[in-house]
């Protein structure tokens, strides 16, 4: 797969004015499919996702759902699509059977929150794993990102219905960017691009446009991220298990001002 965004045909709209007047529009949709996740022949989670960089999506879910603990683990990717969605097929090396068979009878809901199918409440409190120490975050590098983000988002551009997520050096520039209109999918994308390029994401930091809730806090961690900066507000949640965990995170990114939460 490739970073050039699928958008799906454009369809005739009706604009409707408050006079009830009405106008014709064109507008293409941001696509949505389903795209079934398989790990050692066994199907784990059915996601719905933009059918683009599925090779990186189906390895930074791995990565951020804790099924592997090293890129180096995962292989034999395979990608093959249907009449009713993708199937993204890859061996963990490391996962014993059993355990991707309790997992999968946990997870009962076909989303990546990281909470749906945990009846367990003392798993949501879990610790994560510590962050590793880094330095402070020089805001002209938060503003630099933000102002060119809209340049590498050629899906949304073209749909204004999908999220990004970047990974940015420490100076600021960006280093890459993936889409999806999942807002979880879109970070999985970016931390399965970034371990399969062999770049730690521990150098810079991720910019993501999506809500900054509890599960795009542990992906983050969980990817190995020191510092994190949403354009959205943070949830009580989020807040709190970045302090825990260490991970610096700025939120409400702006052109002209970030709100810096833990930092």
């Amino acid at each position: 797969m490739t970073d050039t965004p699928v958008v799906a045909p454009r369809r005739t709209l009706r604009a409707i004015r408050p006079d009830g007047t009405t106008r014709p529009v064109e507008r293409p949709f941001a696509p949505e499919i389903p795209v079934a996740l398989e790990y050692n022949g066994l199907s784990y989670a059915v996601m719905m996702a933009s059918p683009s960089d599925l090779d990186d999506f189906i390895t930074g879910f791995a990565l951020t759902e804790g099924l592997a603990p090293h890129v180096a683990d995962i292989a034999g990717i395979d990608l093959a699509e249907t009449d009713k969605g993708w199937i993204a097929r890859a061996t963990i090396a490391s996962l014993a059977l059993e355990k991707l068979q309790e997992r999968v009878r946990t997870r009962v809901a076909e989303s990546s929150c990281g909470l749906c199918g945990i009846d367990n409440l003392e798993a949501v409190a879990r610790p994560l794993p510590p962050v590793a120490p880094h330095d402070p975050l020089a805001p002209a590098a938060i503003f630099r990102a933000l102002d060119a983000l809209r340049d590498h988002q050629p899906g949304n551009r073209a749909t204004g219905g999908m999220h990004a997520a970047a990974f940015v050096d420490a100076l600021g520039t960006i280093i890459a960017v993936r889409e999806d209109v999942g807002r979880h999918n879109a970070l999985d994308k970016l931390v399965g691009a970034m371990a399969r390029a062999g770049v730690s994401m521990a150098d810079g930091f991720i910019l993501s446009t999506a809500r900054c809730s509890y599960e795009i806090v542990e992906k983050a961690v969980r990817a190995g991220a020191t510092r994190l900066v949403t354009i959205s507000v943070p949830t009580s949640m989020a807040a709190a298990r970045a302090e825990a965990a260490g991970l610096t995170l700025y939120a409400l990114a702006r052109p002209d001002e970030v709100l810096a939460v833990t930092a």
